[in-house]
């Protein structure tokens, strides 16, 4: 077994070094386009007829890529939200 000493310093900056690297190679980025689970669950609504009106009414993005498959542009999602917040006094 092979011990390896490091400084204080060097070790934390190993250590920031490793954070960057990974950081910097993730691959869990949040996609563009969501489903309407996903929707559902950032606007916090729990009816599809709800869904379907604000998608009709072209109060959020959407894509259907296929006949049965309907994605959704999560910046206008967000967009909509931030349309609809209050300030407060």
């Amino acid at each position: 077994m092979e011990v390896v000493l490091l400084e204080k310093e060097a070790f934390f900056a190993l250590f920031r070094k490793v954070v960057e690297h990974v950081e910097a190679n993730r691959k869990d980025t949040e996609d563009k386009w969501i489903d309407g689970a996903e929707v559902m669950s950032i606007l916090r609504i729990k009816s599809t007829t709800t869904l379907q009106k604000l998608r009709d009414e072209g109060k959020i993005r959407y894509s259907q890529p296929q006949k049965k498959i309907i994605l959704y542009d999560r910046d206008s999602v967000i967009e909509y939200i931030e349309k609809h917040a209050r300030e407060t006094f």
